[in-house]
């Protein structure tokens, strides 16, 4: 951690003072001037220029601290640029920074984002190349260098354009985090340069990169490739052109694991409800954990034994529900009817629903068949109306419970929500189901998706060659 020296703290204390910050509140400005003197001193940026103070506050916000926290931080550098004056001298920061060695044959790296040293203090990921201007490696025994100065351009505009292009398309919420954070990491690799101003060499660096220092898997690079090709297209309005010399990852043969019918049942053994019906969904009808935990009550119909689900995309199938599982579900719907009861009584606002069909449907969050199928156990309170409504199941929730079970059950695998649609597929290829049927199943909009289960049974293929005359 920086370490403020006597003299620069008695002239912040000072200014604190003209500037009727309370008492109370000087330790924390002191403990935001040391994060940001750290945070200059981590990512090689000059302290005593006002440029750094947006950069300084995004680390904050991807830190998750709370918006208070980035006003009182950003008053606090405020006050020390104020005291700085216009000429912007430099700060002990600067003076203490070793110079650097000229080696014009290699080109220094600057730390990135991802990783913090704590919830409140800026941290970052080693190895970040600067894609623009080539600086020059420090000795070994140097820790600090010069660099170039960001521009700290504020892409908030395009943040906003892209969480607008993924809802009008009703991408999921789980799109949009994801695609956030691979335009965020960019944006860090860019150094906040202007949006209009990025180019196509921009991205081929920034993937050479992730390939070659970051060393990510093949879907890892094509997902953040992926999300920039969206961001620029839609966003920025323009292609990306030809991405050729990209250094591609490594692409590993993928085969995913699947459980035995004996597995399976070890593992229920060891789940409590409504977890272990929540695990016969995915087993039982080849749902992803979000279509599982996203059923309403209205998506079964016991008269022909079917539930309709809602894919990715916001595609809708239908899948038949196991026999063996249309009791348990009918005792499960009357506990949800109690559930309900009990909530209405309380004069709840309801449940969540999607879009504007609230707008449309005024009635219908507290209308029985929008009920989820698997409720949270507690209420949440809405924020800006200060009522109280039910959302359902989480997701983390029920990977907790599938890892401890999976863990008490012994099993020589590495099991997860997704290894039972894993298992629901293998298993029906196994039983010698059409490859269309079960591609229909799960969902895949191409069967080259559910060709890789081929690879998880047992082959029965007869290879002797013989004439079909012979059979």
């Amino acid at each position: 951690m920086f370490t403020i020296s006597e003299t620069l703290q008695a002239r912040f204390d000072t200014k604190m003072r003209e500037n009727d910050v309370p008492e109370k509140l000087h330790a924390h400005y002191r403990k935001w001037l040391r994060y940001y003197q750290d945070f200059c001193l981590k990512y090689h940026t000059p302290s005593d220029r006002r440029e750094s103070l947006p950069l300084f506050l995004k680390k904050l916000a991807e830190n998750k601290q709370a918006d208070w926290q980035q006003k009182q931080a950003a008053e606090a550098v405020s006050l020390f640029h104020e005291l700085l004056g216009p000429a912007g001298p430099r700060t002990t920061s600067d003076a203490n920074r070793p110079r650097q060695k000229q080696t014009p044959d290699t080109t220094q790296r600057i730390n990135s984002s991802s990783e913090s040293t704590s919830t409140t203090e800026p941290g970052g990921r080693a190895d970040r190349p600067q894609p623009t201007t080539p600086l020059q490696t420090a000795a070994p025994d140097e820790k600090y260098l010069d660099t170039a100065i960001p521009t700290g351009a504020s892409w908030q505009a395009e943040f906003a354009r892209l969480a607008d292009e993924i809802k009008v398309r009703h991408y999921s919420p789980r799109t949009l985090q994801t695609y956030r954070h691979w335009v965020g990491d960019f944006q860090d690799f860019v150094r906040s340069k202007p949006p209009e101003s990025l180019a196509t060499t921009d991205v081929k660096e920034y993937l050479t990169w992730l390939a070659v220092k970051r060393k990510v898997s093949a879907s890892t690079q094509n997902q953040a490739f992926n999300s920039l090709l969206f961001f620029f297209r839609h966003v920025l309005g323009r292609e990306f052109g030809k991405v050729d010399g990209v250094v591609r990852a490594k692409r590993r043969r993928y085969i995913p694991t699947v459980l035995s019918r004996e597995e399976i049942e070890a593992v229920l053994a060891h789940l409590a409800p409504p977890y272990d019906l929540v695990v016969k969904m995915l087993y039982g009808c080849g749902l992803r954990i979000t279509e599982c935990l996203e059923l309403r009550v209205q998506s079964l119909n016991f008269d022909t034994g079917m539930v309709t689900v809602v894919g990715k995309g916001k595609k809708v199938r239908t899948v038949p529900l196991a026999e063996k599982m249309l009791p348990e579900l009918r005792t499960h719907l009357e506990t949800l009817k109690e559930l309900h009861k009990r909530d209405l009584a309380r004069n709840y606002g309801g449940v969540f629903l999607d879009n504007a069909l609230e707008r449309k449907y005024p009635e219908a969050p507290k209308e029985f068949v929008w009920q989820w199928l698997f409720p949270a156990i507690d209420l949440t309170k809405v924020p800006k109306t200060g009522e109280y409504r039910r959302f359902h199941l989480h997701q983390t929730q029920v990977q907790k419970a599938i890892r401890t079970a999976v863990s008490e059950a012994r099993l020589t695998k590495r099991a997860s929500a997704h290894t039972f649609r894993h298992s629901y597929a293998s298993h029906l290829l196994g039983a010698n189901y059409d490859i269309r049927t079960i591609q229909e199943l799960l969902g895949h909009s191409n069967v080259k998706t559910t060709m890789i289960y081929t690879h998880t049974i047992k082959s029965a293929t007869i290879k002797e060659k013989k004439s079909p005359l012979d059979f």
